[in-house]
């Protein structure tokens, strides 16, 4: 995620989630703090050569622990294998940064990212009451993670069709 694309990721984060959207300064501080990584999923329609972000996701890695801080896909691009190709991205890169664990918070009634992370390895750990600012609870969940096999660049994800994420603009 560069500078360029946070207006089109804010824009993108205040539609999906309206009670709980990060400001704009958010994405501007996290993009450039030395233990974030932030990475955008752009697609170019037929007929356009302009790319459009469909997706974004970023992490924190301190020591041997790593967070997942946002994960989005756009509802028009869900059930192509776009969430779990970020979330595997992620995965990978807090490997690479050290992290033995990576943690994320879920929504207690986003039964869809749920089913996403548990069918990726992530166990539900802890509850946080009324963590969210309308008051839903926040699933915190934990994933073990092995040493890294490959780098952050390689593909995403190993099902077919492969959606992959080139990180050009993946910064450290």
């Amino acid at each position: 995620m560069t500078l360029m694309d946070v207006p089109a990721v804010h824009t993108l984060e205040s539609q999906l989630f309206p009670a709980d959207a990060w400001p704009l300064d958010m994405f501007l501080a996290e993009i450039v703090h030395p233990t974030r990584g932030y990475i955008v999923l752009e697609t170019v329609q037929e007929g356009n050569n302009e790319a459009e972000i469909i997706g974004y996701a970023g992490l924190m890695s301190i020591a041997e622990t790593a967070d997942v801080q946002t994960i989005a896909i756009d509802p028009q691009h869900e059930g192509k294998g776009y969430g779990r190709a970020l979330l595997n991205f992620l995965a990978r890169e807090a490997a690479v940064r050290g992290a033995e664990q990576i943690l994320l918070e879920v929504r207690a009634d986003n039964a869809r990212a749920q089913d996403l992370y548990q069918r990726n390895g992530y166990q539900q750990i802890h509850v946080r009451r009324g963590y969210y600012n309308d008051g839903v609870d926040a699933l915190i969940m934990r994933k073990e993670l092995s040493a890294p096999a490959s780098s952050p660049n390689d593909d995403a994800t190993s099902m077919s069709p492969e959606p992959t994420i080139e990180s050009e603009a993946h910064h450290d």
